[in-house]
C-alpha cells in the first residue's frame, strides 16, 4: 500500500519518538553495564572481558590481588590504615564491640624467657646491627608502617612470606605495635650460640636475630614461620585454609577405622637423622609396625601436587614428626591429624612447641633407638585405643585451638612488644630501606604466590584486642614445667625397656 507525502511525514514524525527513547534507553543501559562492570572488576569480584549487545559475558573468577596496583590506590590505602593507627579504629568502627580479653595461651609466657637474655642490659643500636652478619632482612616498624632493608635472598620466598605475614600483623591491629628495630634470619639454624657470648658484657653481648626456631644452647629469637601465610612452592596453602581442610580429612576417617600402623611420608636426604629413620621401614625381615614414604617433590610439582594433599593424609591412627635439617615445618600439619604423634627426640624448638607435653599432646620417641621405639608406641596405642585416641585428640585440639590464626598474630604482636621495651634507641629508617605494603607485595607477586597472598589478607581491623599476656615464669614454676616433661619421656623409656626385656624372657 502507497503512503501519500503528508501520511508518510506524520508516520515518520510518530515513530521517531519511541526510537529515540529506544536508543536512549539502550545507551543507558550499555553505560551502566560498563560502569557495573567497571565496579565489580576494581573491587575484584569478576573478570568482565566481553560485552556484547546488552549481554555481559563473563568468566568464572581466578583468585587475584584484591587491590589495585598503582600509587594513588595504595596512597589511599595507607592513608586509610593511618586514620585508623591515629583514632583507634577498632573501637571507632564498633563502638559497642566486647570489651572482654581472652587470656593468652600458656606457651605466649616463654616469650620472657626468649627475650631474657637483655632483660637488665636493653638493646642497643650497636646489638641490633651485629645481627646483620646473618640476617636475611632488616625491619623498621615507624608509626605503624614497615621499613626494610634487604642484605641477601633466602631460600626460595620464607622472606617475603614472612614479612606479608608482619603487614597482616598491622593490619589486624592498627596503630598497636610501637616502633622498633630487628633483624630477621630465614635459615633453619640458629646462629646465636650462647657460649660465644657474655651477658652483660660490653663487645660480648649476644645480638638479637629473629628466626624460625632455637634450640637449648642457642640465643636466637623463634618467631612464627612463613607457612602460616602458604607456602607456594610446594602447594601449601596458607594456615587457615589448610587447617579448615585437615577438619574435614579428618572426618572422613574415623580413628577406629584407620591403619594401625605409623604413617610418615616426607624428604629423607635432608639431614642424616631421617635417613635413620627409613631403616624401621616395614620389610620382609621386619615389621616396626611403620609404613614410611619417601616424598618426591619435584614429581610432586610435574603432577600437580595431586598426591602430596595434606588433608589426605589422616588415614593412620599413628604419625610421626621427624626433624629435618632443623626443626620441621610439617609438624602443625601432622599434629593436626587426629592420630597419635610420634614425636622423635627433637634437637630444635619453634615458638608454640613448648607449650606442649608427652603422654597428654604427644607420643615422646627415642631419637637414638627409633624402630623399636616406634614398634613399642604402636603396640602400646593398639592395646590402650582409647588412651590412643584422646592423646592424637588432644594434640590436635591444642594445634587449632592455641595454635590458629589469632593466636598466631598475637604471639607476634606480644613477642614485637615485649622486643621493642628493651631497645635503648629511637629506631630509623635505614636510608636504603624501603617501604613495604601489601600493594607493593602483592602486584609484584604471580601465580600461586600471589593467590596465597589474597587467602591470607587482613581485610580489616580486629574487633577483638590481642590476648591478655601470661606473666614470666617463676623459675620455681619453670623448673617444674621442664622436669615434668623429663619424667613422663622417662616413663615412657621405661616402659618401653620394660616390654623388650618381658619379649625376650618369653620361651
Amino acid at each position: 500500500m502507497q503512503m501519500n507525502n503528508n501520511e508518510e511525514r506524520r508516520h515518520n514524525k510518530v515513530s521517531s519518538s519511541p526510537g529515540k527513547g529506544i536508543m536512549k534507553a539502550t545507551v543507558f543501559i550499555v553505560a551502566s553495564l560498563f560502569i557495573s562492570a567497571a565496579l565489580l572488576n576494581f573491587l575484584g569480584f569478576h573478570d568482565f572481558n566481553v560485552l556484547a549487545g546488552s549481554k555481559l559475558i563473563t568468566k568464572k573468577h581466578q583468585p587475584i590481588f584484591p587491590y589495585q596496583c598503582d600509587a594513588v590506590q595504595n596512597q589511599s590505602h595507607q592513608i586509610q590504615y593511618h586514620y585508623y593507627s591515629q583514632n583507634n579504629s577498632a573501637s571507632r568502627l564498633n563502638p559497642n564491640r566486647s570489651k572482654q580479653q581472652s587470656t593468652c595461651p600458656s606457651y605466649f609466657r616463654w616469650i620472657h624467657e626468649d627475650l631474657k637474655p637483655w632483660k637488665e642490659t636493653g638493646i642497643t643500636r650497636r646489638m641490633v646491627e651485629e645481627a646483620s652478619r646473618t640476617a636475611h632482612f632488616r625491619l623498621v616498624i615507624r608509626n605503624g608502617k614497615a621499613y626494610v632493608k634487604r642484605y641477601r635472598k633466602s631460600i626460595q620466598t620464607r622472606d617475603d612470606f614472612t614479612l606479608w605475614g608482619i603487614l597482616q600483623l598491622l593490619r589486624r591491629y592498627p596503630g598497636r605495635l610501637p616502633d622498633l628495630d630487628l633483624m630477621f634470619d630465614a635459615d633453619d639454624r640458629p646462629v646465636v650460640r650462647s657460649d660465644d657470648f657474655i651477658i652483660g658484657q660490653p663487645d660480648k653481648e649476644p645480638p638479637p636475630v629473629f628466626r624460625y626456631c632455637s634450640d637449648d644452647a642457642s640465643l636466637d629469637i623463634v618467631f612464627p614461620d612463613w607457612s602460616f601465610w602458604g607456602w607456594a612452592e610446594v602447594n601449601v596453602k596458607p594456615w587457615e585454609k589448610s587447617l579448615e581442610a585437615i577438619k574435614e580429612g579428618n572426618n572422613m576417617t574415623q580413628w577406629e577405622d584407620r591403619v594401625a600402623y605409623a604413617y610418615w611420608r616426607g624428604n629423607p636426604y635432608v639431614d642424616p637423622t631421617r635417613g635413620d629413620l627409613l631403616k624401621c621401614n616395614v620389610s620382609e625381615h621386619e615389621e616396626w609396625n611403620t609404613r614410611l614414604y619417601i616424598q618426591d617433590w619435584d614429581k610432586e610439582s610435574k603432577e600437580g601436587y595431586k598426591n602430596s594433599n595434606l588433608e589426605n593424609q589422616c588415614t593412620h591412627r599413628y604419625k610421626i614428626y621427624i626433624e629435618g635439617w632443623a626443626w620441621s615445618v610439617s609438624e602443625k600439619y601432622i599434629m593436626a591429624c587426629d592420630s597419635m604423634t610420634l614425636y622423635v627426640k627433637p634437637r630444635f624448638y619453634d615458638f608454640y612447641i613448648r607449650g606442649m607435653m608427652p603422654l597428654q599432646h604427644y607420643w615422646p620417641i627415642r631419637d637414638d633407638s627409633k624402630c623399636t621405639s616406634l614398634k613399642f608406641a604402636v603396640h602400646w596405642g593398639n592395646t590402650h585405643v582409647d588412651k590412643a585416641r584422646e592423646i592424637g585428640e588432644m594434640g590436635s585440639r591444642f594445634i587449632r585451638e592455641e595454635v590458629n590464626m589469632k593466636y598466631v598474630y598475637d604471639y607476634m604482636f606480644h613477642l614485637l612488644k615485649e622486643y621493642a621495651k628493651l631497645l635503648k634507641f629511637k629506631p630509623e629508617v635505614p636510608l636504603d630501606a624501603e617501604e613495604i605494603t601489601p600493594d607493593s607485595m602483592g602486584c609484584a607477586a604471580t601465580e600461586r604466590w600471589r593467590d596465597f597472598m589474597a587467602e591470607s589478607m587482613v581485610t580489616s581491623p580486629s574487633e577483638e584486642s590481642p590476648c591478655e599476656m601470661l606473666p614470666p615464669y617463676d623459675p620455681q614454676d619453670l623448673k617444674e614445667v621442664l622436669e615434668r616433661k623429663a619424667n613422663l619421656t622417662r616413663q615412657v623409656d621405661l616402659w618401653e625397656d620394660q616390654y623388650f626385656q618381658d619379649l625376650t624372657k618369653k620361651p
